[in-house]
């Protein structure tokens, strides 16, 4: 079978910013976007998605994360929807409930060629490693609508840390079980219409 596979970039005055994604890996990644906690989120989403990901990434960290964390979300999900291609054969849903310690996340994906987040993270402080509670719920809507999926995700906890790598690895799982292929369709849209 053909490998799931995607190179894609972005280059602003803001960001620069290089995905390649492959659906069909084991979970190796190689992340660099000057921002650690984020390369620490986006290595475990491969890990537990089980992509191969290189993320190479430079932005204006100077003025703060926010354009670095949107115009990698936005190259990873156009990397995501150029590796699935026309999505036929797949399981198309995927859901996941994941603890981490006292916080948990709860995940629920359609490869459904339509982009919508609704993304409801509840973080006690101001953010997570370095990065806004708003922003960490933007990359997954930024993620959602560029990737053509639909992604219901709700996390929450008292360690901000824990919420925010909660709701990366449920996404993972989510992402894991939806992109798998499935025998009964191979060669067909998951759809009555025919098509996604």
């Amino acid at each position: 079978m053909d490998e799931r596979r995607a190179h894609e970039e972005r280059r602003t005055r803001e960001t620069e910013v290089s995905v390649t994604l492959s659906l069909d890996g084991s979970g190796d990644a190689s992340v660099a976007t000057g921002i650690g906690f984020f390369d620490h989120m986006l290595e475990s989403l491969a890990r537990h998605a089980h992509f191969d990901l290189l993320v190479r990434a430079s932005g204006d960290l100077q003025v703060d994360s926010h354009h670095t964390v949107e115009d990698v979300a936005a190259v990873l999900g156009a990397a995501f929807a150029a590796a699935l291609g026309e999505r036929l054969g797949i399981e198309r849903f995927g859901h996941a409930v994941v603890p981490m310690d006292e916080s948990q996340a709860a995940a629920a994906v359609d490869c459904s060629g339509r982009g919508l987040g609704v993304v409801k993270i509840a973080l006690s402080g101001p953010g997570a490693g370095g990065i806004p509670a708003s922003l960490l719920a933007h990359f997954f809507e930024v993620l959602a609508r560029t990737a053509q999926i639909t992604l219901h995700l709700t996390a929450a906890g008292a360690d901000d840390h824990h919420v925010a790598e909660a709701a990366f690895k449920a996404t993972a799982r989510a992402l894991r079980e939806a992109v798998r292929r499935d025998p009964t369709v191979l060669g067909r849209a998951p759809s009555t219409k025919g098509i996604l």
